[in-house]
């Protein structure tokens, strides 16, 4: 192998590491902007359960808590809305800060409990 074909090898070669470094550093910006998008989406929660009028019920399962009561009318509150959507993006159900939220088969009552603790 004569000079300009070792020559030629090695740029090729270095060429091809500096592709990879560049698809590399492409791929760590991803995951690094996808975590931290899903660390704000965390933070901007757009609702506060304390600010939902809770009512206490009884169940097959036993107490739990649901907004709106039974009978009672839905008064259009900005944390209800809210928890609404975030059940409705996580199929009905979720679990934040100690609590299970779920929504009824009426797409429109909202019941939670606190986690139980496992025995």
């Amino acid at each position: 192998m004569n000079e300009s074909e070792l020559s030629e090898v090695v740029v090729d070669f270095l060429n091809a590491v500096e592709a990879a470094a560049v698809n590399a550093k492409r791929q760590i910006a991803e995951i690094k902007g996808v975590a931290e998008k899903e660390a704000k989406a965390e933070e901007k929660r757009s609702w506060e359960p304390e600010k939902i009028p809770w009512t206490k019920a009884e169940g097959a399962r036993g107490a739990y808590e649901r907004y709106p009561a039974e009978g009672e009318k839905i008064e259009s509150l900005p944390d209800y809305k809210g928890l609404l959507s975030d059940l409705k993006g996580h199929r009905n159900f979720l679990f934040r800060e100690g609590w299970n939220y779920w929504l009824f088969p009426d797409l429109v009552t909202v019941g939670r409990k606190p986690k139980s603790k496992s025995k």
